[in-house]
């Protein structure tokens, strides 16, 4: 994933029960730029958010924190590569 133009958004879900960080994650993409990314600190590995992003054309990078928690980048595809 390359570099986002400007700086990403940053969104902290840990802690909270599920569906409310897909719905909270979900919220923040809707009015994200299209050139921006959103940062998301989670206490879980999201997989049913996974396929929602595929259906909408973002793409996304996980890494594990050493808390045990995860930081989860997420951004739009570029057109070239829908």
């Amino acid at each position: 994933m390359s570099a986002p133009d400007a700086a990403p958004v940053f969104l902290d879900v840990s802690g909270l029960l599920p569906p409310e960080p897909m719905e909270q994650i979900l919220e923040a993409l809707a009015s994200l730029a299209p050139d921006m990314a959103l940062q998301v600190l989670i206490d879980r590995e999201p997989f049913p958010l996974y396929r929602v992003l595929e259906r909408h054309a973002y793409r996304h990078r996980l890494s594990t924190r050493d808390d045990g928690r995860f930081d989860l980048t997420i951004q739009k595809r570029p057109c070239s590569e829908h």
